[in-house]
């Protein structure tokens, strides 16, 4: 686990040091008790997440063979429970290394930061007042509250209405859901007032939200490098469809952004400036580089590449929404 811009990353390491022993008063279980003994032990370590649907899916088809009707009847002595146990942490673990669960824990700090600095305060509220404010009128209903709080959204501290439903209640409490208009500094009065309860009921009731993105180490290029097979169709694949008599400038270029996932990188979006300020750095340096000539000049000049995005990712990890 590690903490990274206010987020917590759960990346499976916890797991690995989990106790594999059963509880003193159960000598023999069967496997539908074990598998209720390992959620109940990740979960703990997940600071009381529940296992995500796919990752429990996986790791109780690894512990029972494929056979979870034969394993949820079967009775297991402590060795043996023991070493089940052992095979669905470490499952989960290695599923978490690959792709980490992110959760952002509100209790209200960062709303009461944005709140106690004036300064910080006026141009948040400035600013959502100028995009709500479509049609420039210079006025806005006090209904808009509600979206100016979607727009802060998880990111400034604000949780999403499904997983905070005492919001509706706050909004009402305010009268922030009349149709009523307001002038800027009316509207930014009103908002301090709502972020301000907000903030006081996290603070008293802290929720954890898991975040619907993605995180990128170094540690899959890691493995792609590793991987000197799939590394060579990548370049045999962009050999063929960008030679035609062309020259083989600009191909690496080519063969990063069109493969980027396939080489662990994030997707590039304009949309994601963490994302797009990596590529732009790393393909700063290509040079030389895109002047390969040879099919091992450019696997050389490719593996190169990924090494620099690798340490860069390590050193500073970057995140991506996942697109459902």
């Amino acid at each position: 686990m590690s903490n990274t811009a206010g987020l917590t990353i759960f990346d499976g390491d916890l797991l690995r040091s989990i106790d594999l022993n059963l509880p003193e008063h159960q000598h023999r279980v069967t496997g539908a008790q074990l598998l209720e003994i390992s959620e109940s032990k990740v979960s703990q370590s997940l600071s009381g997440l529940s296992l995500p649907p796919h990752l429990k899916e996986t790791a109780i088809s690894q512990v029972s063979d494929g056979d979870h009707v034969t394993f949820r009847r079967t009775m297991f002595n402590k060795q043996q429970a023991s070493e089940k146990l052992g095979v669905f942490f470490s499952t989960v673990a290695d599923a978490l290394k690959d792709t980490p669960i992110v959760v952002s824990i509100l209790d209200g700090t960062m709303l009461k930061m944005f709140l106690e600095d004036e300064d910080d305060f006026a141009m948040l509220a400035e600013n959502l007042f100028t995009d709500l404010d479509e049609e420039d009128k210079g006025k806005l209903c006090k209904s808009e509250i509600r979206k100016a709080l979607v727009h802060m959204g998880v990111e400034m501290g604000v949780p999403p209405l499904s997983e905070f439903p005492i919001l509706d209640d706050i909004i009402k409490k305010h009268d922030a859901d009349s149709d009523e208009e307001l002038g800027q500094a009316q509207f930014a009065e009103l908002l301090q007032q709502v972020l301000q309860e907000i903030a006081d009921v996290l603070h008293e009731k802290p929720i954890t939200i898991v975040l619907n993105v993605e995180i990128f180490t170094g540690s899959r290029i890691r493995k792609i490098l590793a991987d000197e097979k799939t590394l060579k169709c990548l370049v045999e694949k962009t050999i063929l469809e960008e030679s035609n008599g062309k020259e083989s400038q600009g191909w690496l270029r080519t063969l990063i952004i069109k493969n980027g996932k396939e080489l662990g990188l994030p997707p590039l979006s304009s949309e994601n400036e963490q994302v797009a300020l990596l590529y732009e750095t790393i393909i700063s340096q290509l040079n030389n580089k895109e002047n390969a000539s040879t099919k091992e000049e450019f696997m050389d000049a490719l593996k190169d590449i990924l090494k620099k995005f690798e340490e860069l990712l390590e050193t500073t990890p970057v995140f991506s929404a996942i697109n459902l």
